[in-house]
């Protein structure tokens, strides 16, 4: 499964532009108070998380839902082939090689 984060493209699509639009955008419908540089790492990187407040804040913000933000694949994924099965590692025991199994 891919995510794409399109914020920058909702925000466009708004007519949002800079990181200070959204950031003013944010404190007078959300209430959210942001640094100049969260928002702006929010528009130009992909978030490896994102708190939920901060998702609600962004939807207020801009009027959208979460899926406008998100653009999620859920192509399934080829099943990965299966785990080649260790060597069983042999044991010299009174004179005689006897199998040990995997730990």
């Amino acid at each position: 499964m891919k995510i794409r984060w399109r914020l920058r493209m909702a925000a466009a699509q708004r007519e949002v532009w800079t990181g200070t639009e959204l950031r003013r955008l944010l404190a007078e419908k959300a209430g959210l108070e942001m640094s100049a540089a969260s928002v702006s790492a929010l528009l130009t990187k992909e978030p490896s998380q994102i708190k939920l407040t901060t998702l609600i804040a962004l939807c207020t913000a801009l009027e959208c839902t979460p899926n406008d933000l998100f653009e999620v694949d859920t192509t399934p994924l080829k099943q990965p082939a299966a785990p080649a099965e260790e060597p069983v590692e042999t044991k010299a025991v009174g004179g005689q090689r006897r199998s040990m199994p995997p730990l």
